[in-house]
């Protein structure tokens, strides 16, 4: 009689897959992307895996440097007593590290990822942008420039035949992070027109005919720290000055002719490395600022500034326009 023979076939994973496979649970509900060449590149997602045998790059477990940003603390030491005194307190650049994780279906898909995210990674086409949004919130921003950690590891535990990991480390000079433009609000001379909402409406603003004053308008700036304006101001406009605290800017020695003609707008770009005055013609205003001028700051939350104007019509129109900054996503 015949001896019966049996087997027991257990499925492994193929020999390329490592040991223990990545999971998503962590970030399920939150958008991550990575978009290089300055912003304009592709963007490539990191939380969108689809399936095992999709090929995908995407973030693992681990990520660090993603909350609050760092702080350089200045302090003087006396000779006489123990410790020291505070001074001071600086956000430095913010310093990131993202674990990824590429797999392709085939090595010529896995050489593919590769190689796009190494393109959108390099310092040399520019800066990154990290995008990370959570679910039902607006996107938030971070500007990043590549440090290191995707020059490629082929142990047994780092690499495949289809896969492989890099533990991408960024360097965020700017160590904010930044949404989408807000606008402030915007005021037509004779209305007002709310961009934000309120329970008690400060809006339509009375403002008078022929000349706008006041140090009491209302503004909100809704991130974490200071955002800086970007003011457009449509002619015909003969003089202005914007007010904040102690600080202001504006060109007031030229109020009987038309300094903004009537249909040219001035745009006033007060973000730092910007820091221009220019007619959509192109002319340059710098020259024509005031002296000692402050292009300031709006700081975050509710607050007041001042708003001091001379229209030359009734179809003038000014608009201020903030990108608030976050700490964290």
């Amino acid at each position: 009689m015949p001896i019966a023979a049996s087997w027991d076939f257990k499925v492994e994973d193929p020999p390329s897959l490592p040991p223990n496979p990545p999971q998503l649970k962590d970030w399920g509900h939150t958008y991550v992307s990575i978009t290089g060449n300055a912003g304009q590149g592709e963007e490539i997602p990191l939380t969108g895996f689809q399936g095992r045998h999709w090929p995908a790059i995407f973030m693992q477990a681990g990520a660090t440097g993603l909350d609050m940003p760092p702080f350089e603390i200045h302090s003087d030491v006396s000779p006489n007593l123990d410790g020291s005194s505070f001074r001071d307190a600086r956000v430095a650049a913010r310093e990131i590290m993202i674990p990824v994780y590429l797999y392709g279906v085939d090595r010529y898909t896995l050489r593919e990822l590769k190689r796009n995210l190494i393109r959108a990674l390099n310092p040399r086409n520019g800066a990154c942008v990290l995008k990370i949004q959570e679910a039902g919130q607006p996107p938030r921003y971070l500007t990043c420039y590549y440090k290191g950690g995707a020059e490629g590891n082929e142990g047994a535990d780092s690499a495949g035949f289809r896969w492989m990991r890099y533990g991408i480390q960024l360097t965020a000079m700017d160590p904010y992070y930044w949404t989408d433009d807000f606008h402030v609000a915007e005021w037509v001379f004779g209305r007002g027109s709310p961009f934000l909402g309120s329970a008690t409406p400060i809006f339509p603003l009375k403002l008078s005919e022929g000349l706008v004053s006041s140090d009491a308008f209302p503004v909100l700036n809704p991130g974490d720290t200071d955002a800086w304006p970007v003011w457009e101001i449509r002619g015909p406009v003969r003089a202005f000055k914007f007010t904040h605290a102690t600080r202001s800017f504006g060109i007031t020695s030229e109020p009987t002719s038309d300094l903004i003609p009537g249909g040219r707008t001035l745009t006033i770009d007060t973000r730092p490395g910007v820091k221009t005055l220019r007619l959509d013609d192109g002319t340059n205003f710098w020259p024509k600022l005031d002296a000692n001028p402050a292009l300031w700051p709006l700081p975050f939350g509710r607050s007041t500034i001042g708003i001091h104007m001379v229209p030359g019509g009734s179809n003038a129109k000014l608009k201020m326009t903030i990108r608030p900054r976050y700490e964290t996503y």
